[in-house]
């Protein structure tokens, strides 16, 4: 199984600015001073060997949304801006004369903020007869909020224009599911007006999806709870949104975690891979680079001897389990 991230920012999109390019350009050149840069081989070898992520790329800037692939039907959690740029890949795929293409998707929703739900009027395969989408959370009224997302004035084309056949169903926390040949389960999560983390298992790995849940320190029959969920994982998607300090001062009870608590979690849980999720839309590329690397200093002085291996998600991460 991979998983492949195609929209990871929290709370709403973050484009780049003209300055924050002309710095990377900046600090590129600067870089390539003492290098023979005579050929264009040479170059790429550069870019991609000595340039530091937040100069040669980006974290990104969609909100939410994840593919689990190696499956036979699209799986994906949440349906943020990143669902558009997954939408556009599958139509330049069908477009290109691509064989035996899925038609059906299915989509989990961790809760409809605006930041999870706003891809899916930009999501082309949903105007394509013949494709079937399944929609699964844990909110009961999960079909009428897509519908008012769609209403006017907010929107000039309603759900019911879409032609493909769009499904929802209602997921139980407890209870287990197949979909798509995955065994999925669900949790519910600290998170205002509820959210809801998934555990898909598929032949034998396990990835859990937990975006939008605040962990407080003193909640600790809360925390046993998702630990046993996040138990073992070969891959825990962590909402990571805010610093310590944010997450027990100015951001308390805004429903988020912070990623000391991810790692803490994580290790107790025996996760193997982590990555920390929902990145804060204020911060750039070289804020989230150091927060990544705080998070990594962190996980030595808690256990030095620790395997757990830590990402930060950004659009276009692969991570194959």
């Amino acid at each position: 199984m991979q998983v492949y991230f195609w929209g990871t920012r929290g709370s709403l999109p973050a484009s780049i600015t003209r300055q924050a390019i002309e710095a990377k350009i900046f600090k590129a050149v600067q870089a390539s001073r003492a290098y023979p840069l005579e050929t264009d081989e040479a170059i790429k070898t550069f870019i991609r060997n000595e340039l530091p992520f937040p100069v040669r790329g980006s974290y990104g800037g969609n909100t939410s949304c994840v593919e689990l692939r190696g499956m036979e039907e699209y799986v994906l959690c949440d349906a943020g801006t990143g669902l558009r740029d997954f939408g556009n890949a599958y139509m330049k795929a069908k477009m290109s004369g691509q064989k035996n293409l899925p038609d059906t998707f299915h989509i989990f929703m961790s809760h409809p903020h605006w930041d999870h739900i706003q891809g899916f009027p930009f999501f082309t395969p949903a105007f394509l007869p013949g494709n079937h989408i399944h929609i699964y959370g844990g909110h009961a009224d999960l079909e009428q909020i897509f519908i008012r997302q769609q209403e006017a004035p907010c929107f000039p084309v309603p759900l019911q224009a879409m032609r493909a056949d769009i499904r929802f169903h209602s997921l139980e926390p407890g209870r287990t599911y197949d979909v798509a040949g995955i065994n999925v389960a669900c949790i519910q999560q600290n998170h205002p007006g509820n959210s809801y983390g998934y555990r898909f298992l598929h032949q034998d790995k396990k990835v859990v999806y937990s975006t939008d849940s605040e962990h407080k320190e003193d909640a600790r029959d809360e925390q046993r709870e998702f630990v046993a969920f996040f138990e073992n994982a070969d891959l825990l998607i962590f909402d990571a949104q805010y610093s310590f300090l944010d997450a027990v001062d100015t951001k308390a009870n805004w429903g988020h975690s912070s990623n000391l608590v991810g790692v803490e979690m994580a290790t107790t849980a025996g996760v193997r891979r982590l990555c920390l999720f929902h990145n804060e839309h204020t911060l750039d590329d070289d804020a989230l680079d150091k927060f990544l690397l705080d998070t990594r200093k962190y996980l030595t002085i808690l256990d030095a001897s620790s395997e757990l291996e830590i990402y930060l998600a950004y659009d276009g991460l692969e991570i194959q389990l």
